[in-house]
Order: structure tokens, then C-alpha cells, then sequence
């Protein structure tokens, strides 16, 4: 194997990976959950968080 060809596995791999993921992002199943996240900003309210770490953040502990 020389250098070129794992230069073209590499590259023929991550081209799939970015199929997928174009597929994925695209995909009808998804469009209620980006509706939902498109609206996020908008919120009156913040969302509260969940984990301790970062509610010591916000207090300046």
C-alpha cells in the first residue's frame, strides 16, 4: 500500500460520512425537532439548567 491509496480510502470514507450526514440532517423525520430548536431564541423565558456544575457557574462560586 503506498500513500495515495489510504490518501483516497481516506478521502472516499469521509465522503460517505458527510452523505450521511446530509442525509441525516435533511431527513423529513427530523423536520419537528428543527422547527422546534429554530424556536429556541424566541423563548421568553430561559430554559433553567439541569446539572449543578452549571448553576455553581452562574452563582460566581
Amino acid at each position: 500500500m503506498d500513500i495515495n491509496l489510504l490518501r483516497a480510502i481516506a478521502t472516499l470514507l469521509l465522503f460517505i460520512a458527510f452523505v450521511a450526514i446530509c442525509v441525516t440532517v435533511f431527513s423529513r423525520k427530523r423536520k419537528d425537532y428543527y422547527e422546534d430548536a429554530s424556536k429556541i431564541p424566541l423563548r421568553e423565558k430561559p430554559i433553567e439548567p439541569i446539572d449543578k456544575a452549571h448553576k455553581k457557574l452562574e452563582a460566581g462560586q
